[in-house]
């Protein structure tokens, strides 16, 4: 599969330090990302209405309204990957990051070549799944109906369910390999790529998400932890 050339990705760098954000934006450009920077929400919100995005690379700490927000409130939006780059690096931090819907988070100070590398790596995620949605495909399992064309997953009585697209990629990967124990490290490899940093607890966090919107309907869990070894899909996958 080719890769996205990286002057077809747009990306928007979104932080309130003009010199972090030139710097970062600079260095993007340098490796030909089509770059634009915000310093806030609302800066960011017109950039949206006017322009398609790929990424977003979003500080946390910002005056107004703060990144975690931001995130949340971008979860609707699946064609658009959020990257949280904070000074707040603790790994309870990472976990509320990906809470709220960020597909990656990075500790600052961040290390531009690391940048452009997770940048790739959540693009590469989007292309997995638009491949499979050129294809036609929609996995159905008991009763769900999860459709990679849309990037929407249907619950048994037709409704959505909300889904960021962390937790869509992760479904897919459990779809894909249903009835088989996966460890923590072969859902790293599927879900974010070669070369990336493995954050056991942020997987385990995106799983518990997962698993708590897939149980809405009070049935059997169809994610089973598999105690010193991974998770397992328990349900019968139809792709059609």
């Amino acid at each position: 599969m080719n890769s996205l050339p990286t002057e077809s990705i747009h990306v928007v760098v979104v932080d309130d330090d003009p010199k972090l954000r030139d710097f970062a934006a600079d260095y993007l450009r340098q490796h030909g990302f089509r770059v634009s920077t915000a310093d806030g929400a609302g800066a960011l919100r017109q950039i949206l209405s006017r322009q398609n995005i790929d990424i977003i690379v979003l500080d946390v700490m910002m005056p107004g309204e703060d990144g975690l927000s931001i995130a949340r409130s971008l979860v609707g939006l699946p064609d658009v990957g959020i990257i949280i780059a904070s000074a707040l690096g603790s790994e309870m931090d990472r976990i509320v990051g990906l809470e709220v819907g960020a597909d990656d988070y990075l500790a600052k100070p961040v290390s531009p070549r690391e940048l452009v590398a997770r940048i790739r790596a959540v693009m590469r995620r989007r292309q997995l799944t638009q491949r499979a949605a050129s294809e036609g495909s929609t996995y159905v399992f008991e009763g769900w109906r999860c459709d990679l064309v849309r990037s929407v997953l249907h619950d048994p009585e037709g409704v959505v369910v909300s889904l960021s697209q962390g937790e869509f990629t992760l479904l897919r990967v459990f779809l894909e390999h249903p009835n088989r124990t996966l460890s923590r490290d072969q859902l790293l490899e599927f879900y974010r790529g070669d070369g990336s940093e493995a954050f056991d607890r942020a997987i385990d966090t995106q799983v518990s998400r997962l698993r708590r919107k897939l149980s809405t309907h009070g049935e059997a869990e169809f994610i089973r932890t598999v105690r010193h070894e991974g998770y397992q899909f328990l349900a019968k996958v139809v792709r059609r």
